[in-house]
């Protein structure tokens, strides 16, 4: 009988040890050591998904970079605009992509969602959290049918890569990775090495058999993917699903993509039927209202390389408690100070003795530096209690010396501000060079200082 080995893994980084540790030397965390039992691979017992060979036949060596030959990569279009923008233009063959997300913000319903309209692709749902019932319940209440959809109840690698052998399908979901585990290493399901392992063993099977593996996760309390740090740096994109549950909308950001850009952003709407892609965003983050009303003002933002119209709402009131309070949803609250501190010292406002509230509409963060001059605004706004004009939005970036600079893509801003009705938009004076102003019908203003807005203003 073989001796029991046991190491000891951080939870957050994965980091192995032979002993128990109070800080981890890695990631620096304290009291992230657990012991688990492990089992180094024997040759000849690692389940491979086509011939338990544990390997693909192919003979690697060393080759010169100009001898490589490059393709581009096939992809995958599904129905769903939005994940395909996500992904950078579709699902890539082979590709292994993580999904994270809070509990019950819709990740399964997403994945479902577009495997069920995939009429064209046999797909396996592997679920190791839900029965088939409760699975075939869900996508009744999506109100989709696919005769090519196939459900896999397991959470052993064993048995699921013998299925798959099987049924050969040309996607695989699996929900979850944390619920997965091998026999090849004795520890509990959604332990660090287990996860680890479990997604190496996937990460293999996608590459050798060029099938597209989509991976759902947990996260944890601070908004991180469980499980070992490796396993983002593992999977080729890592998808994040977001959005506050008080809300209707959800938010598919991509934090990392080997194949497109990691500054894409996909909108949905939470409805009783699935998910609805959201294909114009701005209608959505700004508020349908007749009345003007003081402190709110619309900024013309990017999120990637998608152009969008949020309303910035600000409430500026004398301090009762002496000590004047500073609270923002959805921006940035030390962005927020820099600002009050350049209208102070600046403008010559007294903002020292106010309480200050800021609020981005629709629940979505914005870290977009042109939607400075949007904020700035709405607090002369409401500090005046002076509404701004109705079909007035602004882009730009505020210095602490309170000049307003240029930013990027500003033809795309102002051709978005267009489209959506706007008959006015202030922008930097220093992003006037180089664009053509005559091919807009709106009004472009450009404005240099934080002085000229308030004159124009109000």
């Amino acid at each position: 009988m073989s001796k029991i080995r046991t190491a000891f893994f951080c939870q957050q980084c994965g980091y192995e040890s032979a002993k128990w540790n109070g800080k981890c030397p890695s990631c620096g965390q304290w009291n992230t050591f657990v012991e688990e039992r492990v089992q180094k691979d024997i040759p000849g017992k690692q389940h491979d998904w086509k011939n338990n060979d544990g390997g693909n036949g192919r003979t690697q060596k060393i080759v010169n970079l100009s001898e490589v030959v490059t393709n581009e990569e096939k992809r995958l279009l599904t129905p769903d605009n939005e994940l395909n923008r996500v992904l950078g233009g579709g699902i890539v063959a082979g590709s292994l992509v993580l999904v994270g997300g809070e509990p019950g913000i819709g990740k399964s319903t997403l994945f479902l969602q577009n495997a069920l309209q995939l009429k064209q692709i046999k797909t396996l749902y592997i679920s190791g959290e839900e029965s088939e019932q409760q699975i075939k319940m869900r996508a009744d209440r999506i109100k989709n049918t696919n005769d090519q959809f196939y459900l896999l109840t397991e959470t052993s690698t064993q048995t699921i890569f013998a299925e798959i052998k099987k049924l050969q399908p040309q996607l695989v979901i699996v929900d979850s990775i944390q619920t997965l585990h091998t026999p090849l290493i004795e520890s509990a399901p959604g332990s660090v090495s287990q996860i680890r392992e479990t997604t190496a063993e996937l990460q293999r099977f996608a590459k050798e058999s060029n099938t597209p593996v989509f991976l759902i996760g947990h996260i944890t309390k601070d908004g991180s993917i469980a499980g070992p740090k490796v396993l983002e740096h593992m999977v080729d994109t890592v998808l994040q699903f977001e959005g506050d549950q008080h809300y209707a909308y959800r938010i598919l950001r991509t934090i990392k993509n080997r194949f497109g850009s990691t500054a894409e952003l996909g909108i949905y709407e939470m409805t009783g039927t699935g998910l609805r892609q959201v294909t114009n965003p701005s209608e959505i983050l700004i508020s349908q209202r007749d009345d003007l009303l003081s402190g709110v003002a619309i900024a013309a933002t990017m999120e990637g390389l998608r152009p969008l119209l949020v309303e910035v709402q600000a409430l500026v009131t004398q301090s009762v408690y002496g000590t004047p309070q500073r609270t923002a949803t959805g921006f940035d609250l030390r962005r927020l100070q820099l600002l009050l501190a350049v209208l102070e010292k600046r403008g010559g406002f007294h903002f020292g003795v106010k309480d200050v509230f800021l609020n981005i509409a629709g629940g979505i963060r914005v870290e977009d530096p042109a939607i400075d001059l949007a904020v700035l605004c709405a607090l002369l706004s409401s500090y005046e209690d002076n509404a701004i004009a109705n079909k007035i939005c602004f882009a730009g970036e505020v210095g602490l010396s309170g000049e307003i600079r240029a930013v990027n893509r500003i033809e795309q801003r102002i051709a978005e501000a267009e489209k959506l009705g706007f008959h006015k938009i202030f922008i930097s004076r220093y992003n006037k060079k180089g664009i053509d102003l005559s091919k807009f019908n709106i009004e472009v203003v450009p404005v240099g200082r934080v002085e000229e807005v308030y004159q124009q203003l109000f």
